[in-house]
């Protein structure tokens, strides 16, 4: 077997990231440059919320065992100089990848650092927490997951285009963690629903000439004509009627989306929620 065949044949060694934080940043800093390398599939092993000098004697010790490097972005001074010496003692790579921009970040703006692990995520916490909900959202979209739902701060239900996801999204913006459950005619409602806080439910209704308007231009817009089904008036009707039984069997609030423009909807449907949580 040439050389080249066997550096094909053996795993390639794992990277360990070590940060005093979740280690996101160090994690994307290396996975960016693993792009450079393609097809191969370096294990990415990070180690996060490193505080003290015991776990940091594990991670060598396994970087050591593995045959693997570390990157780290210790902003602690007296750890980061115990991870240095620590895999200098042991022979094991470390690529220090915080230190030296502070030092030099130190010396330009005449400051000491902070030395605080995880200030970058605090403060910038409502932004993280938004792409959270958003996540949250987009993975709970038209009744998927239902596992998740107790986690949901707001639970939508309603007939198909009430504007379930519109508003689901538009509040996930805001940082609510949103579920959507569609109601189908003639399947019975899912009773996962109704084991829900129903506090934190919200039913959606709509005049039925505007849901009819509504599911005719979705059609339009695929280039298709709407199932007849779909759009007829008396059955249009029914299912509306259908979906407000199920939201007072549910006791759930209830938001009417006709003729309103998605601010004012999700505006009703934040106070409903906090004045439901108040009670």
């Amino acid at each position: 077997m040439t050389p080249s065949r066997k550096r094909r044949a053996t795993a390639p060694p794992p990277i360990y990231v070590v940060s005093g934080g979740v280690g996101a940043s160090g994690e994307q800093l290396v996975q960016t440059v693993l792009a450079q390398f393609p097809d191969n599939h370096v294990p990415v092993i990070t180690v996060g919320n490193v505080r003290q000098a015991t776990r940091i004697k594990r991670v060598v010790a396994q970087a050591k065992q593995a045959g693997g490097l570390i990157a780290h972005t210790l902003v602690d001074d007296r750890l980061r100089r115990t991870l240095i010496d620590l895999a200098r003692d042991e022979d094991v790579a470390a690529i220090d990848l915080m230190g030296p921009l502070l030092s030099r970040l130190e010396s330009v703006l005449d400051r000491q650092a902070l030395g605080q692990p995880g200030l970058y995520r605090q403060f910038h916490r409502a932004y993280f927490e938004r792409v959270s909900a958003i996540e949250f959202t987009m993975a709970h979209d038209d009744g998927q997951q239902r596992a998740g739902w107790p986690e949901a701060d707001i639970v939508l239900a309603g007939v198909s285009r009430s504007g379930k996801t519109p508003l689901s999204m538009y509040l996930a913006v805001l940082g609510w963690k949103v579920a959507n459950v569609p109601l189908v005619p003639e399947v019975p409602p899912p009773p996962e629903l109704f084991k829900l806080d129903r506090r934190r439910v919200i039913g959606l209704t709509i005049r039925p000439d505007q849901l009819i308007v509504f599911r005719e231009q979705r059609y339009a817009r695929l280039g298709l004509s709407a199932p007849i089904d779909y759009i007829n008036p008396r059955r249009i009707g029914e299912e509306v009627q259908a979906a407000l039984k199920v939201f007072r069997r549910g006791r759930f609030a209830v938001v009417d989306v006709t003729d309103k423009p998605i601010e004012t909807s999700a505006d009703e449907i934040i106070k409903l929620i906090e004045s439901g949580a108040k009670s």
